[in-house]
């Protein structure tokens, strides 16, 4: 009977193995412009963990909350984190260099680890529809419900890891999604340990 009970007590102490976070989608490549006219690459990234979304400077709906949940995901990483933010614009032709960077550094972005990225309208779609899953597109006229609804566009992050492979989504308005990102990095580094 003693057995028994330790058995099922250190049973008990074993915490489950985490699963592993599934492959969604893998970045096979892409180049664009951040907030301070750099050129940044799929290669720039490789060998990071990233978190990925899209949003636009002169949206009036979830784009400043997201933008300050990254803020703090970039507060709550250590400064010398490898990992990095970006955060695509659904807006390429307005939010050019010029207006990225005042609002990259209204949010306390750290340069070189959180990158605001802009370019050819089809490289930017290209990059968050097919290979980051995420949902952008251009609200039609017609429905447009004030001056500001520009923009139908994605409110989730997604996390790519070390390989370029999409491997969560999470909804970037939601108050949980910050440490539900920093659980998910922490797995995949895990899981780069030998």
């Amino acid at each position: 009977m003693v057995c028994g009970l330790c058995v099922v007590f250190l049973l008990a102490l074993r915490q489950p193995a985490s699963p592993t976070l599934p492959v969604l989608s893998r970045v096979t490549g892409f180049q664009l412009t951040n907030q301070l006219g750099q050129a940044v690459s799929a290669s720039d990234l490789t060998g990071r963990i990233w978190v990925a979304d899209i949003i636009f400077t002169r949206c009036p709906g979830p784009c400043v909350q997201m933008t300050r949940q990254l803020a703090g995901l970039q507060a709550a990483l250590p400064a010398d984190s490898p990992v990095r933010l970006v955060s695509l614009t659904a807006d390429p032709e307005f939010d050019t260099v010029e207006v990225l960077r005042p609002y990259a550094d209204r949010f306390g972005t750290q340069p070189g680890r959180w990158h605001f990225l802009t370019g050819r309208k089809a490289d930017v779609y290209g990059l968050a529809i097919k290979q980051l899953l995420l949902a952008a597109g251009e609200t039609d006229p017609a429905q447009r419900t004030n001056d500001a609804d520009l923009f139908i566009h994605s409110t989730k992050f997604v996390l790519v890891d070390a390989q370029g492979r999409v491997r969560a989504a999470f909804e970037g308005t939601e108050p949980g999604a910050r440490p539900q990102l920093l659980e998910a990095i922490r797995r995949l580094r895990d899981e780069q340990q030998p």
